[in-house]
């Protein structure tokens, strides 16, 4: 391939990151690529919670256009910011080494961290019921935006603390802030992997994209995405997932979480890396079965 290839991207610092990691990766290959910054829906619209807003791939769609349109030929994404069901002609082609999986707090200051009743901001459902599962009398805010603009309005805003993907801040090399990891949040399906993607008609791009694909992080993350898939049917819920490799074993971990009450469902298994095709959905099922079915209809109902 002799062109320039193209690479969509949003234009925030962290999404600039990625796509200059895909850019120098290519490099090291032979293939010269540019980058084309596309605005999203969720980059324009910071005043609602993304679940709140009713649309999946809030921070895909402007880009999977592009692609559509032939305005770019291929895209990264946050894997956890995409559609489980990639639109009709996209296909995923390479999925990166994946990066820190947790979740971390954002503490505004030391005294913060000990107050006994804490506000805490984020604008994820699923790490919403983990934190008061646990912490019942704190107080969740939304907050929304790039990395920077979050951390800027943790320090202008009356709250304690902040919930941040680790990748976040560890790709943005962010060290000033009080930090303190959170281990036993499960993260969301595909939190720290990189997903890129091409139109299904260009082979040769495609071809050319799985030199860089870690089959590690391939596994892991279908194999989380799949459970994700089989439990949300078709809406947002707070749902957490996480597999790992240790040799010829996957190590699987998901949960369904409750906005309403301390209560959750979560179903723990290991198998052989060869069992992993259809390994996402029977654990979804399995844990549907053993309650979750009710956690979710719910959430359904509070959410309608």
């Amino acid at each position: 391939m002799n062109r320039v290839m193209r690479i969509g991207t949003r234009d925030s610092a962290l999404a600039l990151w990625q796509a200059n990691t895909l850019q120098e990766r290519l490099l090291e290959l032979g293939i010269t690529a540019e980058l084309v910054p596309i605005k999203s829906q969720g980059d324009l619209n910071l005043n609602q919670p993304l679940y709140a807003m009713g649309i999946t791939g809030i921070f895909t769609k402007s880009l999977d256009i592009a692609l559509l349109n032939k305005d770019i030929d291929i895209a990264i994404h946050s894997m956890k910011d995409v559609p489980t069901q990639l639109p009709k002609g996209i296909v995923q082609a390479a999925v990166l080494e994946r990066g820190p999986v947790g979740d971390i707090m954002v503490w505004k200051n030391n005294m913060a961290k000990a107050k006994e009743t804490k506000t805490i901001a984020t604008g994820s459902l699923r790490r919403k019921a983990q934190w008061m599962a646990g912490n019942p009398q704190d107080k969740i805010v939304p907050l929304r935006g790039n990395i920077q603009t979050r951390l800027k309005k943790l320090q202008e805003e009356n709250w304690d603390g902040a919930i941040f993907a680790e990748a976040a801040l560890h790709r943005l090399n962010i060290k000033d802030e009080i930090v303190e990891p959170l281990n036993h949040l499960l993260p969301a399906p595909a939190q720290g992997a990189l997903m890129v993607v091409c139109r299904l008609e260009n082979e040769d791009i495609a071809q050319q994209l799985t030199l860089l694909n870690d089959r590690e992080a391939e596994i892991c993350t279908q194999v989380e995405r799949d459970f994700l898939s089989t439990l949300e049917g078709g809406c947002t819920a707070p749902i957490g997932a996480y597999a790992y490799c240790e040799k010829d074993t996957v190590h699987f971990k998901g949960g369904l979480y409750s906005l309403e009450r301390s209560s959750s469902q979560e179903i723990k298994k290991s198998f052989p890396k060869k069992e992993t095709d259809k390994m996402g959905a029977i654990l979804a099922k399995a844990l549907l079965q053993q309650g979750g079915d009710i956690l979710m209809k719910e959430f359904k109902k509070g959410h309608a």
